[in-house]
């Protein structure tokens, strides 16, 4: 998933000769706290709203107020985690993106990362999750993979987390099933760790929604 294919319909640039006061109006209607700036086709970079505050006259220009701009941005084809990371590095809630002759081409919003994250980690498909913990040095993703298909299953989404004070991996994967006894039982016979499991679609749920608002926080700054 490209950052091509995530831009935001909400987000309309401002011209250098915009007053700030716009700005904040625009800001504050869709919900963000930038806006890109943009010279006909040209990106000159993110306005914040709290560097519109500091300003002794928000009707000025932002040209003649200036208002400081920050040259963050990903190109088209960045893949989706570029977006994320970036997003995340600089508590952006508005992702400016750009051609490789540095042309503004559109933005990604917090609730575009939403929905791609959604769709990149399966969330909307049917299945069971399953929580493993692995040491790193035994850790394989094909035997994994190999077990859940011979339960006549596929893995729809792989993640792996770690600490840099253990060397135990933690997997998560979901599952084209709901009923996951036999991979369990499967996996159990491999001497896998099974830390935990959803299967019912109330945990399912609940598993995504405390998914969802960590997301949320970790975006939301």
């Amino acid at each position: 998933m490209r950052a091509r294919d995530i831009l935001s319909n909400l987000i309309m640039p401002l011209k250098p000769t915009d007053p700030g006061s716009l700005a904040l109006n625009w800001m504050e209607d869709i919900g963000v706290v930038h806006l890109p700036v943009v010279d006909k086709d040209h990106y000159l970079g993110l306005v914040k709203n709290a560097d519109i505050y500091s300003q002794k006259d928000a009707n000025e220009p932002l040209n003649i107020s200036k208002v400081p701009l920050h040259r963050f941005y990903v190109q088209t084809d960045a893949h989706f985690f570029d977006v994320l990371r970036l997003a995340d590095s600089e508590k952006l809630s508005v992702v400016p993106v750009l051609d490789h002759h540095n042309h503004y081409k559109g933005s990604i919003t917090q609730s575009e990362i939403i929905r791609a994250m959604a769709n990149f980690t399966s969330v909307t498909q049917p299945g069971g999750i399953i929580v493993l913990e692995i040491n790193t040095q035994q850790y394989s993703l094909s035997e994994i993979a190999r077990i859940i298909e011979a339960n006549d299953a596929k893995v729809l989404h792989a993640a792996v987390t770690s600490s840099p004070e253990s060397t135990q991996l933690e997997v998560t994967i979901k599952v084209s099933v709901m009923n996951l006894s036999s991979i369990i039982q499967t996996l159990n016979r491999y001497d896998y760790i099974i830390k935990s499991s959803f299967a019912e679609e109330s945990q399912y749920d609940s598993l995504l929604n405390e998914r969802f608002e960590s997301l949320m926080r970790f975006l939301d700054t």
